[in-house]
């Protein structure tokens, strides 16, 4: 069953949107800009790791608050579409920089308890989402400025997946990819192919004209150059997994195929760890940090 969408986008309101391509993890963030105001929000924010190395750095951060700094643009809003297992956010270090409010969706709690029991944490590691300042609800609500930004639960990829549709622009997160790459997988814990067909029909009831943004692209395997915007009439027209006329149990016989031939991401350990806790590194019993490495554990 396809929800309907729990509110209307204003499709007039056409927010000014910047993008950061991170090279390393294919990883695309955002700023995105009230126009009439001097209000902006970051969405997949990215930290830098030298995994083998155990070195963490900001370039990528860096650059993101330059350019909020240079145009002289406020920050209110933080916002995670889920907590990935590709790379890690570096939220709280531009939280630090520029202020504002750190938001993912609700299920956080979700990820929290079944990852928390992963990585063996002890019950000082909350797992009712508190390490962020807001957990959205589906069809929730804030502003960015002048503009309502709207927050829709599409799990699939993972439980706690949010798109955040502002104005006529919409940022999947990864319930979708460019039309010639399809679909995210979804055999992370708490994924399903079923719920990732419906949450991303669920995106498409969208006009047709509204813009999406992804959280990733890789070139159709080299085939292409990188890119990271499309619109819902061109994901219904070409998507390969989800354009009109593919049926619900052909994409989850197409899906749940494919992703029996993934590989876990190279950074999933590290992510996890870091993302489940808003992006702060965990901690030895020396308060130093440091990260668990589970053995046979995914």
């Amino acid at each position: 069953m396809i929800n309907p969408l729990p509110f209307q986008p204003d499709m007039t309101l056409e927010p000014e949107v910047i993008a950061f391509f991170d090279q390393p993890t294919n990883t695309i963030s955002y700023v995105v800009h009230d126009p009439s105001s001097k209000a902006c929000a970051v969405v997949d924010s990215v930290m830098d790791i030298n995994y083998p190395a155990g070195r963490i750095t900001y370039d990528g951060a860096d650059e993101i608050i330059r350019t909020i700094k240079e145009k002289g643009w406020e920050l209110e809003w933080i916002i995670e579409t889920h907590v990935h297992a590709d790379h890690l956010s570096a939220a709280p270090y531009i939280q630090e920089k520029l202020g504002g409010k750190l938001g993912i969706g609700e299920n956080i709690t979700i990820v929290q308890d079944t990852f928390g029991k992963f990585f063996n944490e002890g019950t000082e590691f909350q797992r009712d989402g508190s390490q962020f300042d807001k957990l959205f609800a589906d069809g929730d609500s804030y502003k960015i400025g002048n503009m309502t930004a709207y927050a829709m639960h599409t799990p699939g990829h993972t439980p706690a997946c949010m798109t955040h549709v502002i104005g006529n622009a919409a940022f999947v997160g990864d319930t979708l990819f460019m039309p010639d790459s399809g679909s995210a997988r979804a055999d992370f814990p708490g994924g399903d192919a079923r719920t990732l067909y419906q949450s991303s029909k669920r995106v498409l009831q969208l006009p047709k004209e509204t813009r999406l943004f992804m959280c990733h692209d890789y070139g159709s395997d080299g085939k292409r150059e990188v890119r990271w915007e499309t619109t819902v009439g061109e994901e219904r027209e070409h998507n390969i997994h989800l354009k009109d006329g593919i049926t619900e149990d052909e994409f989850v016989a197409m899906r749940e195929k494919r992703d029996a031939t993934l590989d876990v991401p190279k950074l999933i350990i590290p992510s996890l760890q870091v993302n489940m806790r808003a992006g702060h590194l965990p901690t030895d019993s020396a308060g130093k940090p440091a990260l668990k490495v589970p053995i046979n554990g995914l």
